[in-house]
């Protein structure tokens, strides 16, 4: 746990930047600011990143979070430069990410 515990805090991190971020947002000013939409992309990028770096000894015990399915849609992203669905990356921001920041703060705190 140990040698992943800065990869689960990093996602930690980005996940808290995309909800406060998001939190004054509505769908249409995210989608017409180039700028934020870029930036939230890659913050989806780092915590898929991060994911992948996690071992499956730690993600075994949690199988509520859908592991592979983050690390499939930083895979997406990080491979389509044309197309990028904002209003899927919206979705995930405004749906997904309190449950998964849940998780992760549980993950930590039980693996003090």
């Amino acid at each position: 746990m140990k040698t992943c515990r800065p990869y689960l805090i990093h996602i930690l991190q980005e996940i808290e930047y995309l909800l406060t971020e998001s939190s004054p947002l509505s769908f249409e000013h995210f989608a017409s600011d180039e700028t934020r939409k870029r930036a939230f992309v890659r913050s989806l990028e780092i915590i898929g990143e991060a994911v992948k770096n996690v071992p499956d000894s730690v993600r075994q015990p949690y199988p509520a979070i859908a592991w592979r399915r983050i690390a499939g849609m930083r895979d997406k992203l990080i491979h389509v430069y044309f197309g990028v669905n904002y209003h899927l990356i919206w979705s995930v921001i405004q749906n997904e990410l309190p449950d998964l920041k849940e998780h992760i703060q549980k993950i930590l705190s039980e693996n003090e």
